[in-house]
């Protein structure tokens, strides 16, 4: 808020209690804002603001990618602030406001590269591109957001720790890592600079569902990816589904991975 005052960036930050010693919530923000004649802003203004006002995200080049599950349209994006390279396959043409089949899909070297078996992410990003190739139009984002968020060499830390006995979870918080660190602001940018507002989102993470959302993107229509589980990734999957509330469909093995452990 200082940056975009145009101020040093430097603030404090104080909590607002009420008189029984809880935390004020919006309505009680309200009305203190209106008892002292402060002003009021909210997350979602800022994010409003900021993505009228600023960008995170340059285009650098397209070039035709014929791939065994179609010709697609490969974009390659720089991450300005981090110089990270993220990459969108787009298939077709559409006009504003249609609703178009999207998958964000985080690098998931292991699976996606190696064909690992302790994800199943390799494999809902091969069906996702099927599916957009077999709609004749559509987009898959891969994010440079390897180990949702930490980075492959932390992954395979995390990897390591689930061998002895964690889950995919309690190996992260153990790294000192979030459950999930991913953001979706640089994949919601993309999706705005190539056209879409509306999306039918390949997915059953309602984390990524919400991120996008936060951004304002409107997603008409949820479509499941059902990837059958193994034996080396069933806890995985039962941990997704019991501690980050993905949504399975017919029991582990119908769960949405998120793409990249």
């Amino acid at each position: 808020m200082s940056r975009l005052a145009g101020c040093a960036p430097a603030g404090v930050l104080v909590e607002i209690m009420n008189e029984d010693g809880s935390m004020a919530r919006l309505p009680q923000l309200k009305e203190i804002a209106k008892k002292f004649d402060l002003k009021l802003i909210s997350i979602k203004d800022l994010i409003e603001y900021r993505l009228q006002q600023e960008t995170l995200i340059k285009e650098e080049v397209r070039v035709n990618m014929p791939t065994k599950y179609g010709s697609f349209e490969l974009i390659a994006f720089e991450q300005v602030n981090t110089g990270e390279i993220h990459l969108a396959l787009k298939k077709g043409d559409w006009q504003k406001d249609e609703p178009v089949l999207v998958r964000v899909h985080s690098s998931c070297m292991t699976g996606d590269i190696l064909g690992s078996l302790r994800c199943d992410c390799g494999d809902q990003l091969h069906h996702a591109l099927k599916m957009v190739e077999e709609a004749g139009k559509g987009l898959l984002l891969y994010m440079n957001q390897e180990g949702r968020g930490i980075g492959l060499l932390n992954k395979l830390k995390a990897y390591k720790l689930q061998e002895q006995g964690l889950d995919t979870v309690e190996a992260n918080l153990e790294l000192g890592f979030d459950m999930d660190g991913r953001d979706y602001g640089v994949g919601a940018q993309i999706l705005r600079h190539l056209g879409v507002s509306k999306m039918k989102l390949m997915s059953n993470n309602p984390r990524k569902r919400a991120g996008l959302l936060g951004y304002g993107l409107a997603v008409v229509e949820n479509i499941q990816i059902e990837i059958a589980s193994n034996p080396h990734n069933e806890k995985y999957l039962q941990t997704k589904k019991d501690k980050m509330g993905h949504e399975i469909l017919n029991g582990v093995g119908s769960l949405e991975a998120g793409g990249g452990s």
